[in-house]
């Protein structure tokens, strides 16, 4: 009797169930019980990192039938432990990556799978990218495989205001009136321009490229990386080194230049000692966090002078496309659903106006308030638009050439040879490519 009752229970359990379902449509929600992992290297406490975080613990409030795994790595170490996971073919559903090279490994391991049917879905997000947002993730087959949420700006021409009022100069557009308006505050007592390049990378990323891409054009430097009828000892590389070692035969860099890191070269320049500087889009939220609002008003932002009798253009920047989201090539079914619904919520219009009002640039076409930013960074927004963008060095130069590149010139700053460091440039890039 027992048995015929606890029976006739299961049964009617059942059916109610079955009710249930034909009442809802017949069906349940098929992302039940899914989880999804992301890695990321937003962990620090500026405004983006916790933009970025913030989304994501947006994203599990608005969809609590997927469980997201979180992991924000530091971003000193979150190279190194992508690639060590990478190795082990341990890679999360969703991770960070950078442009060129890094992303470029993942490719050619058949790592990662494209996100064109994202794309395709949201045609308006799509086309709101910037000139080369989405190109920069675009491989052989034709497919795309991340958004961009960043932009990488590395040579913004930054300068002291009421120094260039007082000693009544002007803004050099062009390399002659960069040498002039560097004679004059060398005169002054007044060093022209900060660089702090202890970090090697720094006088590579943020000045030498700007200056190299106007001399060469980019379609001779990307001959070259390929080692393809252009090498690093042709003649017009040369004579782009010469331009740089013009500026320290010049006196444009404070005394211990390659003594000093980058960030005690911001405040060398904030405090007023030095009437320019040469950095990144990074140097914006750098001294947003750390000098007064009336510092901040008294800088401003241009572009690397122009050099006229150059193959490359004028009105550059080095950068282009920064960060984005790539999926890992082993998620299917619900839970690549379920990832691609998280990248697309990392990176949709509406992410990227919250990051650009976190005070980061964004490749992405989108108006921001300027009363959320600072003066600074809304004129250094608008300038952006308004230019076209140069190769970084190191983002396409192997590893070893770009040491060779970042240790020449400091050695140059020494006052090295530039055919020496040509040579050396030359030699590793090559290697690189016969490899």
């Amino acid at each position: 009797m027992r048995k015929w009752f606890v029976s006739v229970v299961l049964l009617l359990l059942l059916m109610l169930a079955a009710c249930n379902g034909e009442e809802s449509g017949g069906s349940v929600d098929t992302k039940d019980g899914i989880t999804i992992s992301i890695w990321h290297n937003f962990a620090g406490d500026d405004l983006r990192a916790k933009t970025i975080r913030g989304m994501i613990e947006q994203f599990q409030k608005e969809h609590p039938e997927i469980q997201v795994d979180v992991q924000a790595i530091p971003v000193d170490g979150y190279r190194q432990r992508i690639s060590t996971v990478a190795a082990a073919d341990e890679l999360p559903d969703i991770f960070l990556t950078y442009t060129g090279s890094f992303t470029d490994e993942f490719y050619e391991g058949d790592l990662i799978q494209p996100i064109t049917p994202l794309l395709e879905k949201h045609p308006e997000w799509r086309d709101s990218f910037l000139p080369g947002g989405l190109e920069a993730f675009e491989y052989g087959d034709g497919e795309i495989y991340s958004a961009p949420v960043a932009m990488s700006a590395t040579s913004f021409l930054y300068y002291n205001k009421q120094l260039f009022e007082e000693n009544n100069l002007k803004v050099p557009k062009t390399w002659n009136e960069l040498m002039q308006v560097m004679d004059a505050f060398n005169e002054k007592g007044i060093t022209p321009i900060a660089i702090g390049n202890k970090a090697p990378w720094v006088a590579q990323s943020t000045t030498f490229g700007a200056i190299a891409d106007r001399v060469t054009g980019t379609e001779w430097f990307m001959d070259a990386i390929a080692q393809d009828g252009a090498s690093f000892t042709d003649p017009i590389f040369i004579e782009a080194l010469g331009y740089f070692k013009q500026l320290v035969d010049a006196n444009a860099y404070q005394d211990g230049a390659n003594a000093i890191d980058n960030t005690q070269a911001e405040q060398y320049f904030a405090q007023g000692n030095a009437a320019m500087m040469i950095n990144g889009s990074w140097t914006i939220s750098s001294l947003a966090a750390s000098v007064s609002e009336e510092t901040l008003q008294n800088i401003g932002v241009s572009v690397v002078p122009a050099i006229p009798e150059g193959e490359g253009r004028a009105n550059t920047i080095t950068g282009g496309p920064g960060g984005g989201f790539l999926l890992n090539s082993k998620t299917k079914g619900e839970e690549k659903e379920a990832a691609l619904e998280l990248i697309y919520a990392l990176s949709n219009a509406e992410a990227q106006k919250a990051i650009a009002e976190s005070s980061s640039m964004v490749m992405y076409d989108v108006e921001i308030n300027p009363e959320k930013v600072s003066p600074l960074f809304y004129n250094a927004f608008k300038l952006v638009r308004e230019v076209e963008y140069a190769p970084v060095y190191d983002l396409h130069l192997s590893a070893a050439a770009g040491e060779a590149i970042n240790t020449g010139l400091q050695q140059i700053m020494l006052g090295g040879d530039e055919k020496a460091v040509a040579k050396k440039l030359q030699q590793a890039q090559a290697r690189a490519v016969d490899e």
